[in-house]
């Protein structure tokens, strides 16, 4: 009996093995994805929720072009009479630890702890590269850092005044209450950065990971 005779009972028994190692590795593949879109899901319904529709204007999941001929990736930009909210969030789970000026922070699940880039160093990049796309629209003290962490984490220390856990970040939105952005201009505003913004493909996500690899090799 030859080597093909002896594995077709085996393969013909356990064929279906195979797809189903495939979805798992695509599972595992695609998670940190798939996690990252659920936080950003959960901020675009505090927006419906909890702010004016009439008053702000919510662009989610914007890849813009940056000075250094790379990318930058902004989960959201909230657009009002008020300012703009540029919005970083975080789908972490666990105890968060972390303050203003630390290089990393720190997210604990049980015995593992976990390092990870301050966000509101992160979203200082995001920050400066929309204040350089709106440089002759807007004032760049006009926009403002927010970051949303999810509820399934507790923070263990004390954090800064715009970095939340929760829908909690939108009553600091509405502490802006002065109106600062005439209507003309904060559809000026919206068409630049619609204009900017990469086409939200597989291609861009893909190329804005390799410039972020490429970026941190540099360091």
């Amino acid at each position: 009996m030859n080597t093909s005779q002896i594995l077709a009972p085996i393969f013909s028994q356990l064929w279906w093995m195979i797809p189903l190692f495939l979805i798992v590795g695509a599972i595992k593949a695609f998670k940190p994805f798939l996690k990252g879109k659920m936080g950003e899901f959960e901020v675009s319904a505090h927006v419906k929720l909890y702010l004016d529709k009439e008053k702000y204007t919510l662009l989610n999941d914007c890849t813009l072009p940056d000075e250094a001929n790379s990318t930058t990736q902004i989960d959201h930009i909230l657009l009002s009479p008020y300012g703009i909210f540029v919005i970083e969030t975080k789908n972490y789970k666990g105890w968060i630890f972390g303050s203003e000026r630390q290089k990393t922070w720190t997210q604990k699940i049980y015995k593992k702890s976990y390092k990870f880039q301050n966000p509101l160093h992160q979203n200082f990049k995001h920050e400066k590269v929309l204040a350089e796309i709106l440089a002759d629209i807007v004032e760049a003290d006009l926009i403002h850092s927010v970051v949303v962490f999810m509820p399934d984490c507790e923070f263990k220390t004390e954090m800064p005044k715009n970095v939340f856990r929760g829908a909690g970040w939108t009553d600091y939105v509405k502490t802006f209450k002065q109106e600062v952005i005439p209507s003309t201009k904060l559809k000026r505003i919206q068409l630049r950065i619609e204009k900017e913004i990469l086409e939200k493909s597989w291609k861009t996500n893909r190329q804005h990971v390799q410039n972020l690899k490429h970026r941190h090799s540099e360091i």
